[in-house]
């Protein structure tokens, strides 16, 4: 059984987020005002809606709606993470000496869904020096350029802003 056949409403509350993202997107890209054409811009998202509905691809997962008031704030710390990354590497790179000890290491995963541990995966390899290569239920395996990015994922900060994004917090 679908998550959206389990639970009652849940069809309605994502195909109206899908239906209201795409009016969006499509008005944002296409800044058209004409009545014609936001007819057809409507009519498109109606038509895309319907059989996205029809063939049971909206779910909390492909549209993750539980995800909107939380994640802004985890983007703007995740930004902030990047930038300082990238500063760091920076001056690995600068640095005549090129102080780099590249080591492979695992980090536990306290991420209950799949779209937790993919976004958790994929902070880990946006942040410069560090890269995710392998996930299963209970950890990552992470290659980092140095002892530092780490020690930075050691502490479990990002762990525990992920894990809060995705509404499981310990």
């Amino acid at each position: 059984m679908s998550i959206n056949q389990s639970k009652p409403g849940t069809r309605l509350i994502h195909g109206t987020s899908l239906a209201i993202t795409l009016a969006v997107i499509w008005f944002l890209l296409s800044g058209h005002t004409a009545a014609l054409i936001l007819g057809l811009g409507a009519a498109s998202v109606v038509a895309i809606t319907w059989l996205a509905l029809r063939m049971d691809l909206i779910d909390h997962e492909g549209h993750p709606t539980h995800l909107t008031f939380r994640a802004p704030f985890f983007w703007v710390w995740l930004l902030w993470e990047i930038v300082k990354s990238n500063l760091q590497v920076i001056r690995i790179i600068l640095d005549p000496k090129l102080p780099i000890s590249p080591r492979l290491f695992t980090v536990p995963l306290t991420q209950k869904s799949d779209i937790g541990r993919v976004i958790y995966a994929n902070s880990i390899t946006l942040t410069p020096g560090t890269i995710s290569l392998e996930v299963d239920d209970s950890r990552i395996e992470v290659h980092a350029l140095t002892a530092a990015g780490e020690e930075g994922l050691a502490n479990g900060e990002m762990d525990r802003r992920v894990t809060a994004v995705e509404g499981m917090s310990k």
